[in-house]
């Protein structure tokens, strides 16, 4: 946040909050408005499973749940039921897969301290959640985490831990990939070291968290009450098949298991969107771009540029990565902006003017748009942080677009 305040604070550098492109302004008005357009978007979608019943109430996506907790306004209403069931399945192994299980499990006198969102954790001390299963496709040697967050869900205190002794035993390929791979390497470890210290006999007090490898969800069932509501997940047995040097896929056995459980959390990838008139790869789910630098189609020929047009993040290369990675994705798309400007491709502003921060400013006005800029969004952080005090937290999130532009004013 310091960082990016810098930034903001910089006398080159203007703010526009509560903007949506595709509605409050397009692409191609930008485009006219401006020599050089960077998009950052991110992907604030979720990719789908297709399998049956995926859509039985009970079952959220990953990205939902996050909403939810950290109070983000279209998250607000999610209402995940805690209170029917003991038992939650976390389909996916990554960061944010550990995050909402560690949200889950840890004592609510403990987020009582955080910025959780008040309704959230109000939600979380009637939660009857006991065990919470995160499943794998793949095996321990490939888990998407990374070693800070899973010591922060393995460190939960009075927490059971269950990994089973046997999906620990690695292949040539395996040690191949933790002998290359520092970051599988430290997180492999923390899962043995966890696997060798869990107590043979937990107590019934205590929460559990299982890690289930090889495991990929054929279809979710039904409760079958009428209520359309989860009831469990049908899984296939995986074994991992080598496709090239270093890669290994999941595939499956034609083993299948039950798991019951009231709640699904999906968090098998984010997804990006595409707005109007900007080229987009929906397979891949990412704008088509060379080094940043955003393609007319899909084709992957060099010549084929939208000039002005720049992409950064995980709109450029996929919901993958962590801040380091995208910073060094934006440092990537710069070099590429600086370079088209001194050799020409963009034109300057000399040559060729453009309205640029008044022009927008001109057109939202027209548009009756209503425009936060940085002082504004510094005012609903203080208010926010006000509000946190008041309860011995570092902030109160305001969770109504009301309340927030309310906050912006004052």
């Amino acid at each position: 946040m310091n960082q990016f305040s810098k930034v903001a604070h910089h006398e080159w550098c203007s703010f526009f909050g509560n903007i949506t492109l595709g509605s409050s302004v397009s692409l191609s008005e930008l485009r006219e408005l401006y020599h050089v357009v960077v998009l950052a978007y991110g992907a604030e979608s979720d990719r789908a499973l297709g399998i049956p019943g995926e859509y039985l109430s009970g079952i959220h996506s990953a990205r939902e749940f996050v909403w939810w907790y950290n109070g983000h306004p279209d998250g607000k209403n999610l209402s995940p039921d805690l209170k029917s069931t003991d038992t939650a399945v976390i389909l996916g192994q990554g960061n944010v897969a550990l995050d909402v299980a560690r949200i889950l499990l840890q004592s609510t006198s403990v987020l009582a301290t955080t910025d959780i969102a008040s309704h959230a954790l109000e939600a979380l001390e009637q939660s009857s959640i006991r065990k919470v299963y995160l499943v794998g496709r793949r095996g321990p040697a490939q888990a998407a985490c990374t070693a800070k967050e899973l010591r922060e869900v393995l460190g939960i205190k009075d927490l059971c831990i269950h990994i089973n002794e046997v999906d620990l035993c690695v292949s040539p390929e395996d040690e191949e990939v933790l002998k290359n791979n520092r970051i599988h390497r430290r997180v492999y470890e923390l899962l043995s070291k966890a696997a060798a210290s869990a107590p043979s006999h937990p107590s019934s007090s205590q929460r559990e968290l299982h890690f289930v490898f090889f495991r990929k969800p054929d279809r979710f069932l039904d409760s079958g009450e009428g209520s359309r509501r989860v009831a469990g997940v049908h899984f296939e047995k995986t074994m991992l098949k080598a496709v090239g040097p270093g890669k290994q896929i999941a595939v499956g056995t034609g083993l299948y298991e039950d798991l019951d459980c009231g709640l699904v959390l999906k968090s098998i990838g984010y997804k990006s969107v595409p707005v109007d008139g900007l080229p987009f790869d929906h397979e891949k789910g990412v704008v088509p771009n060379i080094k940043g630098r955003v393609l007319t189609d899909t084709s992957g020929d060099p010549t084929l540029l939208e000039k002005g047009l720049y992409v950064c993040g995980w709109l450029k290369r996929g919901p993958t990565g962590i801040i380091a990675t995208n910073l060094y994705c934006a440092e990537e798309t710069v070099a590429s902006i600086s370079e088209d400007v001194h050799q020409g491709e963009i034109a300057s502003a000399s040559t060729l003017p453009k309205p640029g921060r008044q022009g927008l400013l001109q057109l939202l006005e027209n548009r009756g748009v209503r425009v936060v800029p940085f002082s504004a969004w510094e005012k609903i952080d203080s208010e926010e942080r006000r509000l946190g005090n008041l309860r011995s937290k570092p902030r109160e999130k305001l969770t109504t677009y009301e309340d927030l532009l309310k906050a912006a004013t004052e």
